[in-house]
Protein backbone atom coordinates (compact mmCIF):
# COMPACT_ATOMS: atom_id res chain seq x y z
CA UNK A 1 0.00 0.00 0.00
CA UNK A 2 1.15 3.51 -0.80
CA UNK A 3 -0.84 6.71 -0.53
CA UNK A 4 -0.24 10.45 -0.65
CA UNK A 5 -1.62 12.37 2.32
CA UNK A 6 -2.18 16.09 2.68
CA UNK A 7 -1.23 17.13 6.21
CA UNK A 8 -2.59 20.68 6.23
CA UNK A 9 -0.94 24.09 6.35
CA UNK A 10 1.72 23.38 8.99
CA UNK A 11 -0.30 22.80 12.18
CA UNK A 12 -1.31 19.28 13.19
CA UNK A 13 -4.58 20.72 14.47
CA UNK A 14 -5.65 20.89 10.81
CA UNK A 15 -4.65 17.29 9.96
CA UNK A 16 -7.69 15.16 9.09
CA UNK A 17 -8.52 12.07 11.15
CA UNK A 18 -8.06 9.84 8.09
CA UNK A 19 -4.64 11.34 7.42
CA UNK A 20 -3.56 10.82 11.02
CA UNK A 21 -4.70 7.19 10.99
CA UNK A 22 -2.71 6.45 7.85
CA UNK A 23 0.47 8.08 9.20
CA UNK A 24 0.17 6.28 12.54
CA UNK A 25 -0.28 2.93 10.78
CA UNK A 26 2.47 3.33 8.18
CA UNK A 27 5.68 1.31 8.01
CA UNK A 28 7.32 4.09 5.98
CA UNK A 29 6.58 7.82 6.12
CA UNK A 30 8.29 9.99 3.56
CA UNK A 31 8.20 13.51 2.14
CA UNK A 32 10.15 16.73 1.97
CA UNK A 33 12.06 17.24 5.20
CA UNK A 34 9.92 20.05 6.64
CA UNK A 35 6.71 18.10 6.02
CA UNK A 36 8.02 14.79 7.37
CA UNK A 37 9.34 16.55 10.48
CA UNK A 38 5.89 18.05 11.08
CA UNK A 39 4.28 14.60 11.46
CA UNK A 40 7.22 12.83 13.10
CA UNK A 41 5.45 12.74 16.46
CA UNK A 42 2.69 10.59 14.91
CA UNK A 43 5.01 7.99 13.36
CA UNK A 44 5.14 4.68 15.21
CA UNK A 45 8.50 3.88 16.85
CA UNK A 46 9.43 1.03 14.52
CA UNK A 47 8.48 2.87 11.32
CA UNK A 48 11.04 4.32 8.95
CA UNK A 49 11.08 8.03 8.06
CA UNK A 50 12.68 8.91 4.70
CA UNK A 51 13.19 12.62 4.11
CA UNK A 52 14.12 14.28 0.84
CA UNK A 53 14.86 17.62 -0.79
CA UNK A 54 14.38 18.99 -4.29
CA UNK A 55 17.72 17.59 -5.52
CA UNK A 56 17.38 14.00 -4.26
CA UNK A 57 13.60 13.49 -4.45
CA UNK A 58 13.72 11.19 -7.48
CA UNK A 59 16.22 8.82 -5.85
CA UNK A 60 14.41 8.82 -2.50
CA UNK A 61 11.08 8.09 -4.19
CA UNK A 62 12.64 5.12 -6.02
CA UNK A 63 13.70 3.83 -2.59
CA UNK A 64 10.17 4.26 -1.26
CA UNK A 65 8.66 2.56 -4.30
CA UNK A 66 10.97 -0.44 -3.72
CA UNK A 67 9.76 -0.67 -0.11
CA UNK A 68 6.15 -0.39 -1.29
CA UNK A 69 6.61 -3.26 -3.75
CA UNK A 70 8.20 -5.30 -0.97
CA UNK A 71 4.98 -5.02 1.06
CA UNK A 72 5.54 -2.01 3.32
CA UNK A 73 2.69 0.37 4.05
CA UNK A 74 4.02 3.69 2.74
CA UNK A 75 2.66 7.19 3.24
CA UNK A 76 3.99 10.17 1.31
CA UNK A 77 3.15 13.39 3.15
CA UNK A 78 2.34 16.66 1.38
CA UNK A 79 1.96 20.10 2.87
CA UNK A 80 -1.64 21.29 2.48
CA UNK A 81 -3.54 19.22 -0.07
CA UNK A 82 -1.81 17.22 -2.85
CA UNK A 83 -4.13 18.62 -5.52
CA UNK A 84 -3.83 22.29 -4.58
CA UNK A 85 -0.09 22.78 -4.97
CA UNK A 86 1.69 19.44 -5.02
CA UNK A 87 0.57 17.82 -8.23
CA UNK A 88 4.01 17.69 -9.83
CA UNK A 89 5.33 15.86 -6.74
CA UNK A 90 2.36 13.48 -6.93
CA UNK A 91 3.29 12.74 -10.54
CA UNK A 92 6.85 11.88 -9.44
CA UNK A 93 5.50 9.50 -6.80
CA UNK A 94 3.42 7.72 -9.43
CA UNK A 95 6.34 7.62 -11.87
CA UNK A 96 8.48 5.94 -9.20
CA UNK A 97 5.73 3.42 -8.37
CA UNK A 98 4.75 2.94 -12.02
CA UNK A 99 1.02 3.11 -11.16
CA UNK A 100 -1.61 5.48 -9.85
CA UNK A 101 -1.68 5.95 -6.09
CA UNK A 102 -4.40 6.81 -3.60
CA UNK A 103 -4.57 10.43 -2.47
CA UNK A 104 -6.07 11.66 0.80
CA UNK A 105 -7.13 15.32 0.82
CA UNK A 106 -5.80 17.78 3.33
CA UNK A 107 -6.71 21.33 4.27
CA UNK A 108 -4.89 23.67 1.92
CA UNK A 109 -3.29 26.94 2.96
CA UNK A 110 -5.55 28.52 0.33
CA UNK A 111 -8.61 27.38 2.27
CA UNK A 112 -7.22 28.71 5.55
CA UNK A 113 -6.35 32.02 3.88
CA UNK A 114 -9.87 32.35 2.47
CA UNK A 115 -11.27 31.82 5.96
CA UNK A 116 -8.85 34.24 7.62
CA UNK A 117 -9.47 36.96 5.02
CA UNK A 118 -13.22 36.38 4.54
CA UNK A 119 -13.16 35.73 0.81
CA UNK A 120 -15.21 33.09 -0.97
CA UNK A 121 -14.05 30.91 -3.84
CA UNK A 122 -16.89 31.85 -6.17
CA UNK A 123 -15.27 35.31 -6.32
CA UNK A 124 -11.67 34.13 -6.02
CA UNK A 125 -9.17 32.29 -8.22
CA UNK A 126 -6.34 30.16 -6.83
CA UNK A 127 -3.03 30.10 -8.69
CA UNK A 128 0.13 28.33 -7.60
CA UNK A 129 3.58 29.10 -8.96
CA UNK A 130 5.14 26.41 -6.78
CA UNK A 131 6.08 24.31 -9.78
CA UNK A 132 9.08 23.60 -11.97
CA UNK A 133 9.33 24.74 -15.55
CA UNK A 134 7.88 27.65 -17.46
CA UNK A 135 5.29 29.68 -15.53
CA UNK A 136 4.52 32.27 -18.23
CA UNK A 137 1.01 30.93 -18.89
CA UNK A 138 0.17 31.04 -15.18
CA UNK A 139 1.53 34.58 -14.89
CA UNK A 140 -0.71 35.70 -17.76
CA UNK A 141 -3.66 33.93 -16.15
CA UNK A 142 -3.09 35.89 -12.94
CA UNK A 143 -3.23 39.16 -14.88
CA UNK A 144 -6.52 38.08 -16.47
CA UNK A 145 -7.97 37.10 -13.08
CA UNK A 146 -7.40 40.61 -11.73
CA UNK A 147 -8.60 42.20 -14.95
CA UNK A 148 -11.82 40.20 -14.50
CA UNK A 149 -12.25 41.85 -11.08
CA UNK A 150 -11.72 38.67 -9.07
CA UNK A 151 -9.67 38.11 -5.94
CA UNK A 152 -6.51 36.06 -6.39
CA UNK A 153 -4.95 33.69 -3.87
CA UNK A 154 -1.36 33.13 -4.99
CA UNK A 155 1.33 30.70 -3.85
CA UNK A 156 4.65 32.23 -4.99
CA UNK A 157 7.65 30.28 -6.32
CA UNK A 158 10.37 30.33 -3.65
CA UNK A 159 13.42 30.55 -5.89
CA UNK A 160 12.43 33.29 -8.34
CA UNK A 161 8.84 34.56 -8.08
CA UNK A 162 8.19 35.71 -4.53
CA UNK A 163 5.58 38.36 -3.51
CA UNK A 164 7.62 41.42 -4.54
CA UNK A 165 8.35 39.82 -7.93
CA UNK A 166 4.66 38.94 -8.33
CA UNK A 167 3.71 42.57 -7.64
CA UNK A 168 6.33 43.89 -10.07
CA UNK A 169 5.23 41.53 -12.84
CA UNK A 170 1.58 42.48 -12.45
CA UNK A 171 2.24 46.21 -12.57
CA UNK A 172 4.54 45.80 -15.57
CA UNK A 173 1.63 44.09 -17.33
CA UNK A 174 -0.94 46.78 -16.66
CA UNK A 175 -2.43 45.82 -13.30
CA UNK A 176 -3.04 48.93 -11.19
CA UNK A 177 -0.96 49.22 -7.98
CA UNK A 178 -3.94 50.00 -5.72
CA UNK A 179 -5.20 46.42 -5.24
CA UNK A 180 -5.39 45.68 -1.49
CA UNK A 181 -2.84 42.93 -0.87
CA UNK A 182 -1.93 40.68 2.04
CA UNK A 183 0.99 38.31 2.52
CA UNK A 184 0.68 35.57 5.14
CA UNK A 185 3.49 33.36 6.40
CA UNK A 186 2.04 31.64 9.48
CA UNK A 187 -1.60 30.96 8.72
CA UNK A 188 -2.28 29.54 12.16
CA UNK A 189 -1.63 33.03 13.57
CA UNK A 190 -4.36 35.65 13.54
CA UNK A 191 -2.57 38.42 11.63
CA UNK A 192 -0.99 38.72 8.20
CA UNK A 193 2.76 39.28 7.96
CA UNK A 194 2.10 42.27 5.72
CA UNK A 195 -0.90 44.30 4.51
CA UNK A 196 -0.94 47.19 2.07
CA UNK A 197 -1.38 47.96 -1.60
CA UNK A 198 0.06 45.89 -4.43
CA UNK A 199 2.43 48.69 -5.41
CA UNK A 200 3.87 48.76 -1.88
CA UNK A 201 4.72 45.05 -1.75
CA UNK A 202 8.54 45.07 -1.69
CA UNK A 203 9.45 43.10 1.45
CA UNK A 204 11.11 39.71 1.58
CA UNK A 205 9.15 36.75 2.92
CA UNK A 206 9.81 33.11 3.76
CA UNK A 207 9.32 30.20 1.37
CA UNK A 208 6.05 29.41 3.17
CA UNK A 209 4.35 32.68 2.15
CA UNK A 210 0.98 32.96 0.42
CA UNK A 211 -0.66 36.09 -1.05
CA UNK A 212 -4.15 37.48 -1.32
CA UNK A 213 -4.62 40.16 -3.98
CA UNK A 214 -8.10 41.58 -3.64
CA UNK A 215 -10.30 42.77 -6.46
CA UNK A 216 -10.81 46.53 -6.63
CA UNK A 217 -14.43 46.89 -5.59
CA UNK A 218 -16.56 48.27 -2.77
CA UNK A 219 -18.85 46.64 -0.22
CA UNK A 220 -21.82 47.86 -2.23
CA UNK A 221 -20.55 46.05 -5.33
CA UNK A 222 -20.25 42.73 -3.53
CA UNK A 223 -23.47 43.01 -1.56
CA UNK A 224 -21.56 41.59 1.43
CA UNK A 225 -20.21 42.89 4.65
CA UNK A 226 -16.51 43.13 3.91
CA UNK A 227 -16.03 40.33 1.40
CA UNK A 228 -13.64 41.57 -1.29
CA UNK A 229 -13.70 45.08 0.12
CA UNK A 230 -10.80 47.41 0.66
CA UNK A 231 -10.00 47.27 4.34
CA UNK A 232 -7.68 49.23 6.59
CA UNK A 233 -4.16 49.20 5.21
CA UNK A 234 -1.53 48.37 7.82
CA UNK A 235 2.09 48.60 6.74
CA UNK A 236 4.55 46.22 8.32
CA UNK A 237 7.47 43.85 8.00
CA UNK A 238 7.44 40.04 7.91
CA UNK A 239 6.99 38.47 11.33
Amino acid sequence: MICCVGVGPGDLGFLTRRGQELIEGADVVTGFTAVADLVRSLVKPDARVITMGYKDQVERLKEVAHLHRAGSKCVVVFMGDPHFSGFQFLERVEQACEHKVETVPGISSAQILASRCRVCFDETSFITFHRRGDIAAFQKHLVHVLEDNRNAIVIPRPWDFMPAAVANYLMEHGVTPDHPTEVWEHLTQSEAAWKGLLGECRSEFSDMSIMLIRARRSDAATGRDGDGAVGTQIGGQPQ
